[in-house]
């Protein structure tokens, strides 16, 4: 079994509902739901709008492969309303400052791989750790909270 850590996040429509729903298939299909953060709410990173986020941190122990656990993160999303392309995918620029504007937008889910065991993976399209979490207290905050 292998431990993950997924960040959370929402602020479209019932936030903490929608939250409780991506847990709910997380725990169907990647694995059991060990430990769970606090729910924090934030203002949105990388791009202007008037709602704010919920966000938190689960971990959770799963049998996937990082890429089996990128395709079923990213089909929760999508049944769950979500419409973006990771940022992953459209630049190599670890910063992604000048990409914001176009790729953060408003999302009723979001779900990002932030550890994976002790396992590093640098794809274009799956980076593991995640690359931005250090710049991100709304991840950062959470995850200390029950990382083991």
């Amino acid at each position: 079994m292998h431990q993950v850590y997924l960040g959370l996040g929402s602020n479209l429509g019932d936030r903490e509902a929608n939250i409780r729903e991506a847990i709910r298939l997380i725990g169907e299909r990647v694995g059991e739901v060990i430990r769970q953060s606090s729910l924090i709410e934030t203002e949105p990173w990388g791009f202007e709008s008037e709602n704010k986020f919920l966000n938190g941190v689960i971990l959770c122990s799963t049998t996937l492969s990082p890429r089996q656990l990128l395709k079923a993160t990213q089909k929760i999303e999508r049944e769950l309303g979500k419409k973006k392309v990771h940022a992953t995918k459209r630049s190599n620029d670890s910063s992604l400052s000048t990409l914001h504007s176009t790729l953060y937008k408003d999302r009723p889910i979001d779900v990002d791989i932030l550890l994976y065991d002790d396992l590093t993976v640098d794809e274009p399209d799956l980076k593991i750790p995640h690359p931005l979490m250090q710049e991100r207290p709304f991840v950062m905050v959470p995850l200390k909270e029950i990382i083991l």
